[in-house]
């Protein structure tokens, strides 16, 4: 059976909507602050903040990233020439290339991530009530 979205839905959604949207631009602006482009501070993120750091492949990070594979290859590319990222070859598969971030990349991210979770801590209430709604 399909759902209609009634006209409450809709506000909800749209509610939901601004929230992540604000939190967006907030997180585009911290990170441009910083001198990162958006898509850096998130390749970041995904790179540092996935379980198995040790182990983070340029498909992982694709898929992370929710781009092709050969965008990631671009991205990090561009990390790699910013100091921000380290391609190393995996001792158990030569043919396969981990990325890691060095340390001017991990001081970046961090401050960066410092200033998102403040101001998602700020949008924390909002968000809650309007995921709540839609659990009705």
């Amino acid at each position: 059976m399909r759902y209609i979205a009634t006209d409450a839905d809709l506000a909800t959604l749209a509610g939901f909507r601004y929230a992540l949207r604000k939190f967006l631009r907030f997180s585009e602006e911290a990170a441009a602050s910083a001198g990162l482009r958006p898509q850096h501070y998130l390749a970041l993120l995904a790179i540092r903040g996935h379980p198995d750091t040790r182990h983070i492949t340029l498909g992982v990070l694709a898929e992370r990233m929710q781009v092709r594979p050969h965008s990631a290859v671009g991205l990090a590319d561009r990390l790699v020439r910013r100091g921000l990222v380290l391609r190393r070859r995996s001792a158990r598969d030569g043919r396969e290339v981990h990325l890691v971030l060095t340390a001017r990349g991990e001081r970046m991210l961090r401050m960066v991530a410092g200033l998102n979770r403040a101001e998602l801590t700020r949008l924390k209430e909002e968000i809650i009530r309007l995921l709540r709604k839609v659990g009705r």
